[in-house]
C-alpha cells in the first residue's frame, strides 16, 4: 500500500480543501455544518480523494 509522507499528506489535504472551499463538490456523504477542511481530511482518509502523488526517482 502507498503510504504518504506528513507533507504529502498537508499538501493533497490542503489543495482539496481550497478546491471544496472554492465550490467543488464533495465526494462524500459528510454532515451539515463542517468545514472544508474538515470535509477534505475526512475524504483522504477514505481515499476518494482525486488527486495523485508523484515522487521523483534518483
Amino acid at each position: 500500500m502507498f503510504k504518504y509522507t506528513r507533507f504529502e499528506k498537508a499538501r493533497v489535504v490542503g489543495a482539496r480543501a481550497l478546491q471544496i472551499a472554492m465550490g467543488a463538490p464533495v465526494l462524500i456523504e459528510v454532515p451539515q455544518g463542517i468545514t472544508p477542511l474538515e470535509a477534505a481530511i475526512l475524504e483522504f482518509e477514505k481515499g476518494v480523494i482525486p488527486i495523485t502523488v508523484i515522487r521523483p526517482t534518483s
